[in-house]
């Protein structure tokens, strides 16, 4: 379901980011966040259950390779608000996903970097509440 709704657009978030402005909407199925964040049906149908799911997201060879090449692209723009980069709504969803990315064990250390450099190295507190919950 992700692969097939990345591929679609790919191309579009790649040069998107590289250029540190979201124009189009994809940032459900590239940047996922846990389900109970959501309100939408894409928040719905995209979002992540709980750590185990985000585990099993990171199993995932191309899921995890893409959203590797994504954060990094969003490290090239250091010093540089997410608000500006992909708008209020969005950034507080890359905010969520790389909370939720980070606490998976043995995840790379982008999703922590991107924490630091975009949000003070500030985590999600919902995400980090819900987790807590588990």
């Amino acid at each position: 379901m992700f692969i097939e709704a990345q591929d679609t657009v790919w191309s579009d978030v790649l040069s998107e980011l590289q250029a540190g402005k979201k124009t189009s909407h994809w940032m459900w199925f590239v940047f996922p966040q846990l389900a109970e964040l959501g309100r939408s049906d894409m928040s719905q149908l995209y979002g992540l259950e709980d750590l185990n799911e985000a585990t099993a997201y990171l199993a995932h060879d191309e899921l995890k390779r893409r959203l590797i090449v994504a954060a990094s692209l969003l490290l090239e723009h250091a010093g540089t608000d997410p608000v500006e980069i992909l708008g209020a709504v969005d950034a507080q969803k890359l905010r969520s996903c790389m909370t939720l990315f980070a606490a998976v064990p043995d995840a790379p250390d982008m999703f922590r970097q991107v924490l630091e450099v975009h949000y003070a190295g500030q985590p999600c507190a919902r995400t980090i509440e819900i987790l807590s919950r588990a």
